[in-house]
């Protein structure tokens, strides 16, 4: 019995230093991934940049007051992590549902949702984090006519109340 660590899938021989662990600097990011209008995105995790497989990772920033054009990610599945600001998101075949979160929320959207980001702030834009279920960053930029009033949705189970019931 020897004292060697057991490798899987034959990866002992693998350069390691060449193809391990990658740090990607905040301001080394690219921005020269599919944007849509009213928002800045900029890739840190992707094929191209380190050879990601199967997630893509960076950054989105919208400027305050703006908002996005509706728009899907085909099949990907995609998690928003709000850094700084307030984030409103709408969603729906009209954009007819709504939902905003906050530093540290997570935000989850489902393949093919329309959807679209606001800054509900005026006075600081919104900085997030995203992570896409591919390593290519497929955008869908929609032509939708909005409802005027969304309909507000709450995550409700039976430890989070709907906020307006006690």
């Amino acid at each position: 019995m020897s004292d060697e660590p057991q490798h899987e899938h034959g990866h002992e021989h693998t350069d390691w230093r060449e193809n391990g662990v990658k740090v990607i600097k905040g301001d080394q990011l690219d921005t020269n991934t599919a944007q849509t209008p009213g928002m800045n995105r900029a890739a840190a995790i992707n094929a191209a940049r380190v050879g990601a497989q199967k997630i893509w990772a960076g950054t989105v920033t919208i400027h305050p007051n703006a908002k996005t054009g509706a728009h899907h990610h085909g099949a990907l599945e995609s998690v928003i992590y709000v850094v700084r600001g307030q984030a409103r998101m709408k969603w729906g075949n009209h954009l007819e549902f709504t939902a905003e979160a906050g530093p540290g929320d997570f935000i989850f959207v489902p393949p093919y949702v329309p959807h679209q980001e606001i800054n509900a702030r005026t006075d600081e834009p919104l900085e997030c984090v995203l992570v896409r279920s591919d390593n290519e960053a497929v955008v869908v930029n929609l032509n939708i006519d909005a409802v005027e009033e969304p309909e507000e949705v709450f995550w409700v189970d039976p430890i989070h109340k709907h906020p307006h019931q006690h």
